[in-house]
């Protein structure tokens, strides 16, 4: 189902959303996307994986809409649920062989062995963190969108200047924090929070005028979670093309190139596609903030 139909279940539920994207990237580093791997190097018993004929999966906890759905990640529904299942059917795997661990966002960016092959946690490809891990190619792009309470003079801006002198908040570590003191510039210094969930409780409490989040993550907030808020707009923060989404890894994972090959397929073949018009539709439409 898609996210206009969940809407009202969802706001019965009380569910909250966490913002993950990634922090900006500030120099260069080993580019591991785009990496494919030769013809027939990816039978399932040749892959590098942590436990033998499982593929390992992790995400953090909650996770909610519209990446997930009931916080259940093994149900295959929900964006990054059903992509996860659909790279691992192309790699070869039943449902039944992919295993989910839980993995908090914050412990995800730092050097040594990990206990997934790959995390999906709506994790932006930088190239600061890519001195630590590897990402696979991108499998979803991303804006930056702001978050406002109807009737505040964030809910009027039509600009990024028109939000420059009001106070906005995000949560730590995220693009949407780099967003706010790269592209918008404000004259006062950003509120940072510990995760989303603390910033939505500031700007209801009044304690920001504005919040940022990836556009999804930013159009359920705004839809279902907070009563009396509306999106104001989506934006690029550095002028550039829209950030990626890519599944993270271990830095030197040999699985990458198999991964990235399942993901040229599926896009080829019309999977991502589909999953994405079924679980992301409603987002598209937002007003640019220029």
């Amino acid at each position: 189902m898609r996210l206009r139909r969940l809407v009202p279940a969802l706001a019965a539920t009380g569910l909250l959303v966490t913002a993950a994207a990634c922090t900006a990237p500030v120099e260069e580093a080993e580019d591991t996307t785009g990496e494919t791997a030769e013809a027939g190097a990816c039978a399932v018993e040749d892959l590098p994986l942590k436990n033998d004929g499982v593929l390992t999966v992790g995400t953090d906890t909650p996770a909610y809409e519209p990446w997930f759905v009931d916080n259940d990640p093994t149900n295959g529904e929900g964006f990054e649920s059903a992509v996860a299942y659909a790279i691992a059917d192309e790699l070869g795997f039943g449902a039944d062989q992919v295993e989910w661990v839980t993995v908090g966002f914050n412990s995800l960016f730092k050097p040594g062995d990990t206990e997934f092959d790959f995390d999906i946690n709506q994790i932006s490809i930088t190239e600061e963190r890519a001195k630590v891990v590897d990402f696979s190619d991108g499998y979803y792009s991303a804006a930056q969108a702001v978050i406002a309470l109807e009737g505040s003079p964030a809910a009027e801006a039509t600009s990024l200047d028109d939000l420059k002198e009001l106070k906005l908040g995000a949560q730590t570590g995220t693009t949407s924090l780099t967003a706010i003191r790269d592209g918008i510039q404000p004259t006062q210094e950003p509120a940072v929070f510990d995760d989303t969930n603390v910033a939505k409780q500031a700007m209801e409490n009044g304690q920001v005028d504005a919040i940022l989040a990836d556009l999804p993550t930013a159009f359920y907030i705004s839809a279902v979670e907070i009563e009396g808020s509306t999106l104001v707009g989506q934006f690029q923060y550095d002028g550039a093309e829209a950030e990626e989404f890519g599944l993270l890894f271990e830095k030197g994972s040999e699985l990458v190139p198999c991964v990235n090959q399942a993901l040229a397929a599926l896009e080829e073949d019309g999977t991502l596609a589909e999953i994405e018009q079924e679980w992301l539709a409603d987002v598209v439409d937002v007003p640019a903030l220029d």
